[in-house]
C-alpha cells in the first residue's frame, strides 16, 4: 500500500518522540528507585537500631532463672509494635542455628528466603557484626539481622520492601501519560506543519515535471523558500531551458550521423566569437563521393559518411579537447572546431584514417584497379573515379579578425575549393592563418 511523505514524516516524528520519551521515563525511573532504595536502606537501619536498643534492654537481664515464655511474649509484643508502621514485612528472632523463635509478619517471605539467609548471618564474618543488611538477587526486598552480644545469642531479622520499578511506575504513570499526549500531539503539529513547508513545494515541482514531460518546455517554477528547496527550483528552471536547447539541437542533428546542424554550429560560432576565444575551424568534404554513392548505392553511400563522422570524433579524442565541437552540414560536408595548438595534429589524424578506413567499403576488384567506374556529373559518360579521398580547408582568427559566421564559412569555403584542385586526401590551412606558423600548403596523409 503506497503511502504519502506526509504520513511517513509524522509517523517517523511520532516514533522518535516515543523512542526519547522511553528513554528518558527509564532513566528517571532508575534513579528513582535508586534513591527509593537508598532511602528504604536508611530507613530500615534506623527502626533496626531502635529495635536493636529494646530487645538490648530486654535481654540484659537474660539469665538462667527467668522465664523464657516471658522474655517471648514481651518479644511478640514488641515485634507487632513494629509491624504497625506497615515498613517491615516480616521479623523474626532466631536461634544460635538460624531457626525462628519468635516470627510475625509474612511467613511466605520469611521461608522463601531463609536458607540463603541462614547460611549468611552464621558465618564466622556475620557474627563479627552487630548489624547487616541482605539485599535479596531482584532488589525487591532487604534482609537485616542484628546480632545481639549476650547469653541468649539470639539473632534479629527484619525484612523490608525496597522500591521496585511497577512501584516507581505507579507513582509517576499518570504525568508519564500525559507527557506521552502532549508530545504525540506535539509532534503530528510539527509534521503537519514540515510537510506544509516540504511537501507544498514538491508538489509544485511535481506537477511541473509532469507538464515538462508533455512537452511544455517554456515552463518555469517559482519557489521563495530562501533554502534548498528554493535552490531546487532554480536548478528545475534551468533544466527547462536547457531541455529547450537540446530539443532544438535534435531536432536541428543530422538524423544519420546524429551531430548538430547548422543551427547549433552557428550558435557555436557565434559563441565563441562572442567570449573572444581564439580557434580554428577545419572545413572539409569527401571527393568522388557522388561518384562512390551511384556505383554501390545510397546504403554505401551512409556507411562513407558515418565512417566520415566516426573518423573526426575519433581525432577529437586522441589528438583534440573535450570542448572541441564537430558539426554536420548535411551530406558530406562536415565541420570541426579546435584551439590552434591542436588543430594540424587533428588535420592529420583525419586524414590517415580516413585514407586507412574508407578502403574497407570498396570490393577488392575496384581496389586493385584503384578507381571506379561511374557516370560524371555533367554526362551520361562512364568515367573513371579514384578511391575515395577528403579534402579539408582551415580559417583561424588569432590574427585576422572573424566577425561572424557568415564570414568565417565563407573564408572556409574558398580554401575548400582550392584544396579539393588538389589530388589526394589534402588540408589546405587559409594563406591568412600562416601566423599559427603554417603557410599555405599541401598536407597528405
Amino acid at each position: 500500500m503506497r503511502t504519502t511523505l506526509q504520513t511517513r514524516l509524522i509517523s517517523l516524528l511520532v516514533l522518535f518522540s516515543l523512542f526519547l520519551i522511553s528513554a528518558f521515563t527509564t532513566i528517571q525511573l532508575n534513579n528513582q528507585i535508586q534513591r527509593a532504595r537508598e532511602s528504604d536502606i536508611y530507613q530500615a537501619r534506623q527502626e533496626a537500631l531502635v529495635l536493636h536498643d529494646k530487645l538490648k534492654a530486654l535481654f540484659s537481664n537474660y539469665d538462667e532463672k527467668t522465664s523464657k515464655s516471658a522474655v517471648i511474649d514481651e518479644v511478640k509484643n514488641i515485634f507487632r509494635s513494629v509491624l504497625e508502621g506497615k515498613a517491615v514485612e516480616t521479623i523474626s528472632l532466631l536461634d544460635r542455628d538460624g531457626y525462628p523463635v519468635v516470627l510475625e509478619g509474612n511467613l511466605q517471605l520469611f521461608f522463601e528466603d531463609s536458607k540463603d539467609f541462614i547460611r549468611e548471618v552464621t558465618s564466622a564474618d556475620a557474627k563479627s557484626r552487630w548489624v547487616k543488611p541482605f539485599v535479596d538477587k531482584n532488589h525487591k526486598l532487604m534482609n537485616l539481622f542484628i546480632n545481639f552480644e549476650n547469653p541468649s545469642g539470639y539473632i534479629l531479622k527484619l525484612t523490608f520492601s525496597l522500591a521496585d520499578t511497577q512501584k516507581a511506575l505507579s507513582a509517576v504513570y499518570i504525568p508519564v501519560m500525559i507527557t506521552v499526549l502532549i508530545v504525540i500531539a506535539g509532534s503530528i503539529i510539527l509534521g503537519l506543519l514540515l510537510s506544509w513547508a516540504l511537501i507544498s513545494p514538491i508538489k509544485i515541482l511535481n506537477v511541473a515535471t509532469k507538464d515538462v514531460a508533455n512537452g511544455n518546455l517554456d515552463l518555469k517554477v517559482h519557489i521563495n523558500t530562501k533554502d534548498e528547496l528554493e535552490e531546487l527550483s532554480d536548478t528545475f528552471n534551468f533544466m527547462t531551458v536547457e531541455l529547450k536547447k537540446m530539443k532544438a539541437r535534435a531536432e536541428n542533428a543530422n538524423p544519420l550521423t546524429k551531430l548538430p546542424g547548422n543551427i547549433v554550429i552557428h550558435d557555436e560560432v557565434d559563441k565563441r566569437l562572442a567570449k573572444g576565444e581564439k580557434f580554428v575551424l577545419l572545413y572539409c568534404d569527401l571527393d568522388h563521393f557522388k561518384a562512390f554513392n551511384d556505383k554501390y548505392g545510397v546504403h554505401k553511400g551512409d556507411e562513407a559518411i558515418m565512417l566520415t563522422a566516426d573518423v573526426f570524433k575519433e581525432a577529437i579524442v586522441k589528438e583534440g579537447r573535450s570542448d572541441d565541437f564537430i558539426g554536420h552540414e548535411g551530406g558530406d560536408d562536415f565541420l570541426l572546431l579546435t584551439v590552434p595548438e591542436r588543430f594540424e595534429r587533428i588535420a592529420n589524424h583525419i586524414i590517415k584514417e580516413f585514407d586507412k578506413k574508407i578502403r574497407d567499403l570498396y570490393s577488392e576488384e575496384d581496389l586493385k584497379r584503384g578507381y571506379i567506374e561511374a557516370k560524371g556529373r555533367e554526362s551520361d559518360s562512364i568515367l573513371k573515379f579514384p578511391i575515395m579521398t577528403i579534402s579539408m580547408a582551415g580559417v583561424g582568427n588569432v590574427k585576422m579578425d572573424i566577425n561572424s559566421y557568415a564570414q568565417l564559412t565563407n573564408i572556409a569555403a574558398d580554401v575548400k575549393k582550392a584544396a579539393k584542385k588538389i589530388a589526394g586526401s589534402k588540408f589546405l590551412m587559409d594563406r591568412r592563418g600562416r601566423d599559427m606558423g603554417h603557410d599555405a600548403r599541401n598536407s597528405r596523409a
